[in-house]
């Protein structure tokens, strides 16, 4: 997964609240999914035009519009003109690579979140960015990538399971920054089942892939990091009771998942601390293999130092050298170079030296 980071090389110059879509360009439709309901009815219309989105739905409580597609940007900017959101708000839309945050405009509070998935078939984790306003009487959620992840919470609603469909927007977007937490888990817990196989990787016999995929690893868990800990300053803002949108009832909530995410970044750390771990006995186990061969040669090299000394002496082509006359000689200076050789490596074994 990559790390998000803040692209504004296109929008260099500009001023601000130019509304401009940084991010993978697309070229599909942008989906709208409409929901409108309160503790008795419920009405889903899917796909729908923003023309159709503008139509006035009344008798029902709370409204919840989906967008699927950051990329349409006369289409963001509609959207922001009927529901009156600040420019700002609406280049940081369609700015695919936002930091998570919060943001209060009196009517209406703009949230910005990391959704993480874990991809079975690529075995990564992948990023979208998602972008939350909520005021008195509606949600609006834009999604950078089309999906039905939210399909689980509009179930949810239709068969009446739980508070949601008697609860109001603020509940609704409690319930979206849940689900988005609880991915987070379901992330990390992938992430986990992956620690353990590299660890007895690395415990093995190591190989290069194995250094690539804990770098890989390594990475994940730092983009993870970086999109987990705004999210417990963004649900400490929701928390305060100065915002009149979010009731006391929907804090309690909020509570469980502030302490949801501590639990998560905790976990995070246990894993980043763990995968630096590994990292680290993978660099001394390649130090300590590296030492043994530098060692065994440095042997071999000392045993062969005074036995290329001899062969050297007697390389050499003085005339009067007596012994190379000798009937025995050439037998005695090879068991001389073998005993030499026996009697240093008796001294490096006495030594434990290998």
């Amino acid at each position: 997964m990559k790390i998000p980071v803040r692209k504004t090389g296109k929008k260099a110059g500009a001023p601000p609240g130019t509304i401009m879509h940084l991010g993978e360009h697309k070229t599909y439709r942008v989906k709208i999914t409409r929901v409108n309901y309160d503790e008795n009815n419920y009405s889903e219309k899917e796909d729908i035009s923003v023309d159709e989105l503008f139509t006035p739905h009344p008798g029902f409580n709370v409204e919840w519009v989906n967008f699927d597609g950051i990329h349409d940007v006369e289409m963001v900017e509609r959207i922001g003109s009927h529901y009156g959101i600040n420019m700002l708000v609406l280049e940081d839309i369609v700015n695919s690579s936002q930091r998570p945050k919060f943001e209060d405009y009196d009517d209406y509070v703009y949230i910005v979140l990391r959704m993480l998935k874990y991809d079975e078939a690529k075995n990564e984790t992948e990023s979208e960015q998602v972008s939350i306003i909520l005021n008195h009487d509606k949600v609006l959620t834009f999604q950078e990538k089309e999906s039905d992840d939210f399909e689980s919470i509009r179930e949810r609603i239709r068969k009446k399971k739980g508070k949601l469909h008697r609860s109001g927007p603020d509940f609704l977007c409690y319930s979206i920054i849940d689900f988005i937490i609880d991915n987070y888990f379901i992330v990390l817990e992938k992430i986990g089942d992956r620690i353990d196989i590299l660890e007895e990787e690395v415990l093995g016999d190591t190989e290069e892939q194995t250094i690539q995929k804990l770098h890989s690893l390594k990475r994940d868990t730092l983009a993870i990091r970086k999109s987990l800990w705004p999210i417990r300053d963004i649900l400490g803002f929701m928390l305060k009771p100065d915002n009149t949108i979010i009731t006391d009832s929907t804090r309690l909530f909020l509570r469980d998942a502030y302490d949801h995410t501590v639990e998560a970044i905790e976990t995070v750390e246990v894993y980043r601390d763990f995968i630096s771990g590994l990292l680290d006995i993978n660099l001394s186990r390649m130090s300590n293999r590296m030492n043994e061969i530098v060692k065994v040669l440095t042997l071999i090299s000392t045993i062969f130092i005074p036995l290329t000394f001899i062969a050297g002496v007697y390389g050499m082509n003085f005339r009067v050298m007596p012994e190379l006359e000798w009937r025995f000689g050439y037998y005695s200076i090879m068991v001389l170079m073998l005993l030499i050789a026996v009697m240093m490596l008796f001294y490096f074994r006495k030594k434990r030296w290998f």
